[in-house]
C-alpha cells in the first residue's frame, strides 16, 4: 500500500532571507531552525490577510481564500512557527450557484477568527454580497453554514470585539470598487453572541482626516486604510489597520480612550532597510507565556502573500513591532528571531503538499469554483484520484474544475503520475501552473491517438491565445509529468523588488528518464492570489459531460514535490 508523505515547504529565499540550518535537508524550507530560533516567513505559501486566535496553548490561523474552494483554511500551531492545515471552514462559497464558475477577485476576502464561550467564530466579507459569519465547536469542523450579518456591498475586512461589559461590536472597512468610497472604518453593534447586527453603522475613523504618519520613508498620508483589527488594552481601544497600499504602505495602529473615537494613529511597522514590502495586514496575538507577537503578510507577486511572524513590545502604551529602527516608534521586519516560549518543545510541522491519494485528497487541495459532486472520485480506483473530463472553457483561466494548491516555495520540482481514459476527441488532462499566464503538460486525445502535449496561454485573463507543442508518438498507459519552478525575473515596482517564476516542463514514460517538452512558461500571479499548481481533466466545450458514457477521465496516482 502506498504511504502518504508529509511534505515540507520547498523553497529558496525570494529576497534576503537567511539559509535554513540542518533541521531539514538542503533545499527544504522550514522556518524552525532547531536551535530555538526561526526564520521568516513562517508560512512560505499564499496565506493572504492572516488572522490568528489563541485558545489555551493552541493557535489557529485563517486567511483569505477568494474563489478557491473549500475556503477559509484553518491552520494549527503550538508555537506560531510550525503550522499544519487541519481543515476549511467553507465547503462551498455562498451564494452557491453564483460561485459555480470562477469569479476572479471575488469570494472570501480578509477574515477574522475569534473564540468565545466554547465557540469558534470566523467573520468574513464577500465584497459583492456583504459580511458573513460561520461557527464551530471544533476548529477542524464541521462549521455552520454562513449567516449573512450585513448585506452592505463593499463592506470588507470585518473584526468582532467584545467590550468589558460583554457588549459585542463589529468593525470593518470599505472597498471603493463596490461601495464607491474607502478609507473609512465603520462600527456596528452586535448581539451578545455575535451572530446578529443590532445597531446602526457608525463611522469611527475617517482616515483622510488623520495627520500624516512618520515612517522610515518620510511622512505618509493614511490612504486605503483597511483590514481593521480591534482590541483593548490598559483602557485604550486599538485598531490595527494597514494603510497606503499593499506594497508600499505600512502597518498602522490607531488608539482612543473611547470606542467611538477620536483616534490618533502612528506607523508601528514598515519596510525600513529590508526588502520586505508592505508589511501588510495581520493579527496581534499573545502567547500563554505572556509574549506579544504579530503576524502579517508580504506580497511576492507570483509566489503569493507569505506570512511573517514579528516579535512585538509595548512602549508608552503603543506597540512596536519587529526590529526597532533606532529610536523611532516604528519597527521593521525581522529575518530571524527567537521562537515564542512554549511549555514544551514543539516538533517541526509544515503544511502538507505531497499526495498519493490513498486516503482521498489532503486538505491542501482547492478548486477554482464550487465543484460538482462528480468532479473528483477517490473510490472507483482506490489509491488514485480520478478527475472527470468536465466540459469547460478552452481557456483554463475560466474553468472551475482546476484542482490546485499554493506554490510550496520558490524553487521546487513537482511530479505527477497519471493516465488518461478519453471517450472523445479533445479531452485533455495534466499538470498545470496557473495565474494570469498558465502553462500545462499532459495528455490529449488528438483524434490520432492520445499524445503528450505542453501548452501555454499568456495573458489568459485577457483571453490570450494558447500555443501548443505536441509530441509525435501516441501514448498508452501511465506517464510522469514534471514542472520545475524557480525564480526568474526580478522586477522593480514602485521601488519594490519581487520575483516572477519560470516553469520548465518535462515528461517520462518510465518514471526515470525525463525529456523536455515545449518552451518555458513565465508564471504570473492571479487576481489577489499567487500562482497555483495543480491537476485538471477537461472535455471540449459543449461535450455532454453530464452523460457518463460521453466523457472519460484521468487517473492520478501521485503528486510529489522535491527540491
Amino acid at each position: 500500500m502506498k504511504s502518504r508523505l508529509i511534505v515540507v515547504l520547498v523553497a529558496t529565499a525570494l529576497l534576503s532571507t537567511p539559509q535554513a540550518s540542518e533541521v531539514m535537508p538542503a533545499g527544504i524550507w522550514s522556518p524552525d531552525q532547531g536551535d530555538g530560533t526561526y526564520i521568516n516567513p513562517v508560512l512560505n505559501g499564499d496565506y493572504s490577510d492572516p488572522d490568528v486566535v489563541r485558545v489555551g496553548e493552541d493557535f489557529y490561523l485563517t486567511s483569505s481564500s477568494f474563489v478557491n474552494v473549500p475556503g477559509l483554511p484553518i491552520l494549527h500551531s503550538k508555537d506560531l512557527v510550525n503550522w499544519m492545515i487541519v481543515g476549511h471552514a467553507l465547503p462551498r462559497i455562498y451564494p452557491v450557484a453564483h460561485y459555480g464558475a470562477p469569479r476572479h477577485g471575488g469570494g472570501v476576502w480578509a477574515p477574522a477568527i475569534r473564540y468565545r464561550n466554547g465557540l469558534f467564530l470566523i467573520y468574513y466579507p464577500d465584497p459583492d454580497f456583504g459580511i458573513f459569519v460561520v461557527t464551530a465547536r471544533n476548529p477542524a469542523g464541521p462549521w455552520s453554514p454562513p449567516v449573512l450579518l450585513d448585506a452592505a456591498a463593499g463592506a470588507i475586512d470585518p473584526c468582532p470585539f467584545w467590550d468589558d461589559d460583554g457588549q459585542a461590536y463589529l468593525v470593518h472597512a470599505w472597498a471603493a470598487s463596490r461601495a464607491g468610497f474607502a478609507n473609512i472604518i465603520t462600527l456596528e453593534k452586535l448581539s451578545s453572541d455575535g451572530l446578529k447586527v443590532i445597531g446602526p453603522r457608525q463611522d469611527i475613523v475617517t482616515a483622510d482626516e488623520l495627520p500624516p504618519a512618520a515612517t522610515s520613508a518620510g511622512p505618509k498620508l493614511w490612504q486605503t486604510t483597511e483590514g481593521p483589527k480591534l482590541y483593548k488594552r490598559h483602557g485604550y481601544y486599538y485598531i490595527f489597520a494597514p494603510t497606503d497600499g499593499v506594497r508600499g504602505g505600512f502597518q498602522g495602529v490607531l488608539r482612543s480612550r473611547s470606542l467611538a473615537g477620536p483616534y490618533e494613529g502612528r506607523d508601528v511597522l514598515d519596510q525600513g532597510a529590508t526588502d520586505i514590502n508592505g508589511p501588510h495586514q495581520g493579527a496581534w496575538v499573545n502567547s500563554a507565556s505572556g509574549e506579544d507577537w504579530f503576524l502579517h503578510f508580504q506580497d511576492t507577486d507570483t509566489y503569493g502573500r507569505r506570512v511573517w511572524l514579528e516579535p512585538m513590545v509595548w512602549k508608552d502604551d503603543w506597540p512596536v513591532i519587529g526590529e526597532p529602527q533606532g529610536e523611532h516608534e516604528y519597527g521593521q521586519p525581522v529575518l530571524r528571531s527567537k521562537k515564542p516560549r512554549t511549555a514544551r518543545p514543539q516538533p517541526v510541522a509544515v503544511p502538507i503538499v505531497d499526495d498519493d491519494f490513498t486516503h482521498g485528497m489532503h486538505a491542501g487541495w482547492q478548486w477554482h469554483a464550487n465543484p460538482g459532486d462528480d468532479w473528483a472520485d477517490v473510490t472507483s480506483r482506490p489509491g488514485y484520484l480520478r478527475l472527470k473530463s468536465i466540459s469547460s472553457s478552452a481557456n483554463l483561466y475560466e474553468a472551475g474544475n482546476i484542482l490546485t494548491q499554493k506554490l510550496p516555495g520558490q524553487t521546487f520540482t513537482a511530479t505527477a503520475k497519471m493516465s488518461l481514459a478519453s471517450r472523445s476527441q479533445g479531452e485533455r488532462a495534466g499538470l498545470i501552473v496557473c495565474g494570469y499566464n498558465y502553462g500545462w503538460i499532459g495528455l490529449e486525445d488528438t483524434g490520432k491517438g492520445v499524445k503528450l502535449v505542453q501548452a501555454t496561454r499568456l495573458k489568459a485573463n485577457e483571453n490570450g491565445a494558447e500555443t501548443k507543442v505536441t509530441a509525435d508518438a501516441a501514448v498508452a498507459g501511465d506517464v510522469w509529468l514534471r514542472a520545475h519552478v524557480e525564480p526568474a525575473i526580478v522586477r522593480e515596482t514602485t521601488g519594490q523588488r519581487s520575483a516572477l517564476a519560470k516553469v520548465t516542463w518535462s515528461y517520462s514514460v518510465d518514471g526515470t528518464n525525463f525529456k523536455p517538452l515545449g518552451p518555458a512558461t513565465t508564471a504570473l500571479q492571479g487576481r489577489w492570489v499567487g500562482a497555483q499548481i495543480g491537476l485538471f481533466a477537461q472535455a471540449t466545450s459543449g461535450t455532454a459531460s453530464n452523460v457518463s458514457t460521453k466523457v472519460g477521465w484521468a487517473d492520478f496516482d501521485s503528486f510529489k514535490v522535491t527540491p
